[in-house]
């Protein structure tokens, strides 16, 4: 079967990336040999409607089920139409969420699991909430987001204190890394000025 993973590089041991519409690269892998293609995202820097393109051009792979961090309800809702299943991955290699996917630790969500554009920062709203979504971040905005999407949340509550511990630790590797990117973004923007 193959599957497509959202990432942050081109090859199995990039990091999953926490956002799905708007990740630099999808990882398209067949899960019985491990071979994979690596596809940047044309959608990335699209002004406007970014997950369902991205969804669009997943779908069209051929794909049995989609890994990712955080996925809004437009994409959402176009790989449900067209039967593919999106399980979160918390944190981790595009490598090891495959893995994790094979070993069937990957649950599949029934709802989105992230926020499309639409008025949460710096866009055109001036800060105010009213801005239209242009950012690189899922709809919030120019640059950095001015509220961070929302860790993605275990499909069920841990059943033991241990569990628990080590989910939130999963959520903070996973924010550590969201914040590694966005600092280096911030750093090439400033670079270009």
């Amino acid at each position: 079967m193959k599957v497509a993973v959202s990432s942050n590089g081109s090859d199995l041991n990039a990091p999953v990336s926490p956002v799905f519409g708007r990740c630099p690269y999808y990882i398209f892998v067949d899960t019985e040999t491990m071979e994979y293609e690596a596809i940047a995202n044309p959608a990335m820097a699209a002004p406007g409607g970014a997950g369902i393109q991205a969804a669009q051009l997943v779908a069209s792979k051929g794909v049995g089920a989609v890994l990712t961090g955080n996925m809004g309800p437009n994409a959402f809702n176009v790989l449900q139409s067209a039967g593919i299943p999106v399980l979160v991955v918390t944190a981790g290699t595009v490598r090891e969420a495959v893995e994790a996917y094979k070993a069937g630790k990957l649950q599949p969500v029934a709802a989105p699991t992230g926020r499309m554009g639409g008025g949460w920062g710096r866009g055109m709203g001036m800060g105010r909430g009213m801005g239209m979504g242009r950012g690189m971040w899922g709809g919030y905005g120019v640059g950095a987001p001015s509220v961070p999407p929302a860790a993605p949340q275990p499909s069920a509550p841990p059943s033991a204190p241990g569990e628990e511990l080590s989910s939130l630790k999963a959520q903070i590797e996973a924010l550590g890394k969201q914040l590694d990117e966005v600092l280096k973004r911030l750093d090439r923007l400033e670079k270009k000025e």
